[in-house]
């Protein structure tokens, strides 16, 4: 190449390269985005903002811009208070049915004469108190107020001789409770108050806190005397006659016919009970009559004849 030529191709590069170097006179603007349908369902204003750029794959923006989008989408409408009524229309139908239903449930209720029925028959399954004609004053009997017990229907004979028409069963006598309720007539009844109040009370005195019970070893039953076959019907067949083998005092020590009729401590006090007991009953027998009273007060109030005591 020859040194003409060399020249001019430095001249051409040096002139190409000033052109290129100059700076623009005014640099390029992006054109503004155009505002899509899209843009403007998720607004609601075509003045707003234009949509943002799609965020990068991977990114967590998408699934927030997309839920968005789609709970704006699917979010009704507000109602308006015309279209609220028919709910509430419902809810009270609803209501309404749900009370009828419970009422209907229950069942009805009965006619007064129904009830009056049932109050009746509850009323005759009560256990009934004893009638005041029964029991007389606050549970006494015999028109005694010191005697306490209960009157009994008649007692029929099972042998020829025993029977107790108008019996009582007595619990106390005096302010002294019986061990076992003595069935027996009023005459009976009575001859043991007196005999307790007379005779036993004064005997005992303050001894141990004074006397408490009677411990009762037989009263009514229809046998012969002494308990003998083909004997004479005794007068405890009749409701006449009470067997009393101790007394119990306060303090719970028992006076035993048997162990105490000769003992030092208490032998004077039973000997003093049974002379008070003669006269106030027919019959009376004890240690030393024979050998089926030796544990034992046989007091009876037999009729026809005088006091028999031994």
């Amino acid at each position: 190449m020859t040194r003409a030529a060399l020249c001019m191709a430095f001249l051409w590069a040096l002139s190409g390269s000033a052109v290129v170097a100059a700076p623009p006179m005014e640099s390029p603007r992006p054109l503004p985005r155009v505002v899509t349908d899209t843009a403007l369902a998720m607004t609601g204003s075509a003045d707003a903002p234009a949509l943002r750029p799609r965020p990068r794959p991977g990114s967590s923006a998408v699934e927030v811009i997309a839920a968005t989008a789609t709970i704006r989408h699917l979010r009704p409408h507000p109602r308006h208070g015309a279209a609220q009524r028919p709910a509430v229309i419902v809810q009270k139908a609803a209501r309404t049915r749900v009370a009828a239903l419970v009422a209907s449930i229950r069942p009805p209720e009965r006619p007064e004469n129904l009830r009056r029925l049932s109050q009746a028959k509850a009323v005759a399954y009560r256990t009934q108190p004893v009638p005041e004609a029964t029991t007389g004053r606050k549970g006494s009997v015999c028109g005694d107020p010191s005697i306490k017990g209960t009157t009994i229907p008649p007692i029929a004979a099972k042998l020829k001789g025993c029977g107790l028409s108008e019996g009582v069963t007595v619990t106390s006598v005096s302010g002294v409770a019986l061990s076992t309720p003595a069935t027996v007539d009023c005459t009976t009844a009575s001859a043991l108050k007196s005999w307790v109040e007379s005779g036993v009370k004064p005997a005992v005195g303050k001894l141990g806190g004074g006397v408490s019970s009677l411990r009762v070893a037989a009263s009514y039953s229809c046998r012969g005397r002494n308990n003998v076959k083909g004997a004479k019907v005794s007068e405890h067949g009749r409701g006449r006659a009470v067997d009393v083998s101790a007394i119990v005092l306060a303090n719970g020590t028992a006076i035993t016919v048997l162990k105490g009729w000769g003992s030092s401590a208490h032998g004077k006090k039973l000997k003093a009970m049974r002379k008070a007991a003669c006269g106030t009953f027919n019959t009376v027998l004890g240690p030393g009559s024979d050998r089926y009273h030796s544990d034992h007060f046989h007091l009876d109030t037999a009729r026809g004849r005088g006091a028999y005591c031994r």
